[in-house]
């Protein structure tokens, strides 16, 4: 599936900003560059992502940290669980 928009929010702000993400995908795919790509004016290096994923049925949680966006075309993450 694909980034929705519907299951993101920003959460807390400051250097640092916490954003919440929900979806139905796994977070293999979730993690994978190239999934935040449309919230590029949103995100920045080193902002964290709580991610509720979804394998089999069963939800996960992970945290994300954003390794590359503020003026980049690909939003890159890494899993930080």
């Amino acid at each position: 599936m694909a980034f929705a928009r519907s299951g993101f929010t920003k959460l807390a702000g400051g250097a640092r900003q916490l954003h919440y993400y929900s979806s139905a995908d796994a977070i293999l795919t979730i993690a994978g560059s190239g999934y935040f790509n449309t919230a590029t004016d949103d995100l920045k290096q080193n902002d964290i992502i709580l991610v509720v994923g979804s394998v089999g049925g069963t939800q996960t949680v992970d945290m994300l940290v954003v390794t590359s966006a503020t003026g980049a075309s690909t939003v890159t993450t890494t899993n930080g669980t």
